[in-house]
């Protein structure tokens, strides 16, 4: 009898072992999903002027080259906003990058 009883809270354990991997695997995919979402949606931003122009809020562009362009946010304070390899970047914020890969 003692050994129907030990097997049950064996089998318990190891049902509860099991729950808790399942969760931390849903909330590792989870996190994984939110960090590429996170990457694609900042690559998409620097991609143009206008989606970084939209990205940081810019109410007014007050002026635009082929290489820069600056606007006034809605606080009223004044951006500049700038192309570097390919992607634009607020002036003086600009990436770290290691080759082709820029972060």
């Amino acid at each position: 009898m003692m050994y129907r009883k030990d097997m049950s809270s064996i089998s318990a354990s190891i049902n509860s072992h099991k729950r808790t991997a399942v969760f931390l695997l849903i909330v590792a995919v989870l996190a994984f999903g939110f960090c590429v979402y996170e990457v694609l949606m900042l690559r998409v931003a620097h991609s143009t002027f206008d989606n970084y122009y939209a990205f940081r809020g810019c109410e007014q562009l007050l002026t635009r080259t082929d290489t820069s362009g600056t606007c006034k946010l809605a606080s009223g304070d004044v951006i500049k906003i700038v192309k570097l390899n390919g992607g634009w970047y607020l002036d003086g914020d600009f990436p770290i990058c290691w080759s082709d890969i820029c972060l």
